[in-house]
Formats: structure tokens, sequence, C-alpha cells
């Protein structure tokens, strides 16, 4: 039978118990409260949050490097128009928020890191009605930051084809927190022995990643970009074609999956990627194998731009 504690016994052992990956966590802010905390231990959501049981709420992911913060009014600027999207009012001013999101950063002490966003219908019930929330909830966490081996970019990745298909157009233009179809796409990478895995559409036209957007390079020279009807118009994605639309030329369309064969390069962008080539996709050769040039010129692009663009912490 369990023990019926009392409350400072209950937060005397909750705080007692092990608590995995918190040595990744720098600060984190709790609206509700309206403090930000460097203990792990403390970063607690309610778990009647609606965010929690429903997949009521939206998230963004934004890295900050050599204490550049890269992308965050691109990034603020998506999940207001996802707040709109799924009827969140936030709790601050987005100006408010954007403040926010810098304090945790320098609370944090650290050069390099993620700041992730939520935003959430809040606490309030265990029903799917939104009306038992009266005011919505804001979590911002800094952690740390996943440094990938160079030799991803050096030699370049493998990818496959995903089993699930791409989300629904309504939900894949959305972030929201209802990641359970790339989580599992994730777990389909680990299980097949890939390093990433692709899915398409009911038409059978590629969509993204299971967190990355995607391109090829046709042998035309030409960035083949996927309409994005089932794929999240990533930030990255839309900057890295802002940065080399003088150099290059791209063509939003359906892109089958023959094209990824027969392509001279296939990129994927992200957050964390930045770009980078896959070279075998289903375990076939991508070309000559080898990172192309324009993968290679996307990331230059992208990194400069944080160095010269990213907001200062």
């Amino acid at each position: 039978m369990a023990h019926v504690a009392g409350t400072r016994e209950y937060l005397d052992k909750l705080v007692s118990l092990p608590r995995p990956g918190e040595e990744n966590i720098f600060a984190f802010y709790d609206h509700r409260l309206e403090m930000i905390c460097k203990d792990p231990r403390m970063m607690l959501i309610p778990l009647d949050d609606h965010m929690i049981h429903r997949g009521d709420g939206v998230f963004e992911t934004v890295k900050y490097l050599g204490r550049r913060v890269y992308q965050l009014e691109a990034h603020l600027e998506r999940m207001e128009k996802n707040c709109r999207a799924i009827f969140i009012r936030p709790p601050l001013s987005w100006e408010h928020i954007r403040e926010m999101v810098l304090e945790t950063a320098r609370a944090g002490g650290q050069d390099d890191g993620y700041l992730s966003l939520f935003i959430g219908r809040g606490p309030g019930g265990f029903a799917i009605d939104y009306r038992e929330c009266p005011w919505p909830s804001l979590y911002i966490v800094a952690r740390r930051f996943n440094y990938l081996p160079e030799s991803m970019w050096e030699k370049g990745v493998r990818a496959c084809k995903s089993e699930h298909p791409a989300k629904p157009s309504f939900m894949a233009r959305i972030k929201s927190v209802n990641y359970l179809p790339n989580v599992l796409m994730k777990k389909e990478a680990v299980d097949k022995g890939c390093d990433f895995v692709l899915c398409f559409d009911q038409h059978g036209f590629l969509a993204e990643g299971c967190i990355e957007n995607v391109v090829v390079v046709d042998q035309k020279g030409r960035i083949l970009v996927p309409e994005l009807n089932n794929a999240l118009p990533g930030t990255t994605l839309m900057r890295a074609l802002e940065l080399i639309k003088d150099e290059m030329t791209f063509v939003f369309r359906p892109i089958s999956e023959e094209e990824i064969y027969e392509a001279r390069e296939v990129i994927l962008l992200g957050t964390t990627l930045d770009a980078m080539s896959i070279v075998r996709y289903n375990g076939k050769p991508i070309h000559d194998v080898r990172p192309g040039p324009v993968s290679k010129r996307m990331r230059e692009l992208l990194v400069r731009d944080l160095e010269e663009n990213g907001v200062k912490l």
C-alpha cells in the first residue's frame, strides 16, 4: 500500500529522486512562478496541463553558439503563427517572451546551448475542453548543445525510407508538442541502423525527416524543395534558401523517391545540422557518395550568418 505523505515529506522525497539528464539542464523559466531556476529537480510541469495529456501546445527549439542566439525572431514569428492556429494566447507579450528567452540563456551561464520554448493550454483538468484551463502556460529551458562529430559533415550520413507516412497537412505545418510520429521515425532509424529516415506523403512524394527538412540537388544543379504541404517549413531551410538565392536556383515542387536516387546531392537542413549531406539512401549511393558543394556552401553560409547576425547574450 502506498504511503500517504504530507506536503513537506512529499517535496523532500521528490527532490531526492534521481533525475536522468539533469546534467544537461542549465536553467529554466516557469511563468506560473515568474522565476528562473537552475536546479533541474525543480523543473516540473503540472500533469493536468493540457499540453501534457492532450498535446495541446506548441514549441520551438533555438540554438545559441558563442553566446549568439540564432534566428530568434524567425522562431518566435513561427511560434506566434502556430499559437494563432490553435487559438492559444500566450500569457506574456511576444516582446516580453523574447526578453525571458534571453534572460534564461544568460542565467544558464553557458556560451553554447539550446533554448526550448513551450506554450500550452495550461493546467486545469483532464478533459479535452479548453475551457478547463483559465490561463495558458509558458516554459523556457536552456539546455546543453548536442555537438555532432565533424565526420558527419566530412563523410556524409545514411538515410532510409520511413514506414511511417508524413503527417496530414494541418498537423505537419504546426510545430505542436504532439511529436509521436517524429519519435516513432527516430526509433525506426535506430532500429534500422540508419542515421536518418525520410517520410513521404500519401502520393509518394518526399516530405521531411523526423526533425529535419530535406532538399535535393538535381542533375541540372537546381535545388529542389518539397512543396511543404506535409512538412514543417523549417527556419533553417528558409534561411538557407534566402542566403543562397543569388548563387543558385531553387524550385518548390513535388519530389519522387526516384529523384533521390538520381540526385547529385541530398541535403538535410535543421537547427543542429545546419546543412548535412545524405550520401547513401536505402543502402544505395547518392552520386559519388561524398558530401557535395551545395551542402558545404549552405553550411558555410549558415555558420557565417549566425556569427554575423545572431542575437548577442
